[in-house]
């Protein structure tokens, strides 16, 4: 028994620790997988030579490096994740109501910068639902589950960003900064206690690192859109939230690319 050490550059997001997940899931050999997304490490607990291993891992263009090989002593034991399942399913339900919530009220005060606040919480959720739904089920059904979340994910980026661009090219009303920064604020509500629950879970895998970084990035969003409406509010203008909609937009397209192409993956 062995453990490997590799470091893969860029594996900074759930989805593409879920791609990894995927790719390695076929060798048999494997025993153990341990994430560190803050690091972008992954320690291999298996049996024989660590080749083929490496060999999957760099077929994903992720950057993967081979940076420590050693007899292992101990085989770490999984987990029990029901704890993890119901924390990741209230934050799930909390994305899927924030999405609703902001994109209804994103239509109805004419700020491109709710709608895609709203679409970055659906990103999230769609990671997360993949996640949870494709726990025990084949290789080939879960890139399928991603390919088809990315290119949702993608679409709606895609439809927003052309959305700037024809109001750029054709002004229409100015965003109500009275219904986005109170919306916001909701959303930055509901963003604060998702991130407290997953708090509470102590545990350092994978995935419940990235429920935390993503929904601390969440937070963040959620202030930009309340500057964007105290900017919309103090120059009359409806530029801050053009800017902070393209900006979240092209963020949310980013990831959703990152998605399609890895599950697209030998």
């Amino acid at each position: 028994m062995f453990t490997t050490t590799f470091r893969v550059a860029h594996m900074d997001c759930a989805a593409e620790e879920q791609m990894v997940r995927m790719q390695l899931e076929p060798h048999a050999e494997i025993q153990h997988l341990a994430f560190n997304l803050g690091e972008r490490t992954l320690v291999v607990t298996h049996t024989g030579a660590p080749t083929a291993i490496t060999q999957s891992l760099e077929a994903l263009q992720l950057g993967a490096q081979l940076v420590d090989h050693e007899a292992a002593t101990t085989v770490p034991v999984a987990e029990d994740t029901t704890g993890q399942r119901r924390l990741l399913t209230i934050v799930l339900v909390i994305n899927a109501a924030l999405f609703g919530l902001e994109v209804v009220m994103g239509v109805i005060a004419h700020s491109l910068g709710l709608i895609a606040d709203s679409l970055d919480m659906l990103a999230d959720a769609l990671v997360y639902g993949l996640s949870l739904y494709a726990v025990g089920r084949a290789v080939t059904t879960k890139r399928q589950i991603a390919r088809m979340s990315g290119y949702v994910q993608f679409g709606l980026a895609f439809f927003g960003i052309a959305e700037v661009l024809r109001r750029v090219l054709m002004p229409t009303e100015e965003p109500a900064f009275g219904l986005m920064i109170g919306i916001s604020v909701v959303a930055l509500i509901g963003n604060v206690i998702s991130l407290i629950i997953i708090q509470r879970n102590q545990d350092q895998e994978a995935h419940m690192q990235a429920s935390r970084i993503f929904t601390a990035n969440d937070v963040v969003v959620n202030l930009g859109v309340i500057t964007a409406g105290l900017l919309v509010w103090l120059t009359d203008s409806s530029l801050p939230d053009l800017v902070v909609g393209a900006i979240i937009f092209v963020v949310v397209a980013r990831g959703a690319w990152r998605i399609v192409r890895l599950s697209r993956q030998p």
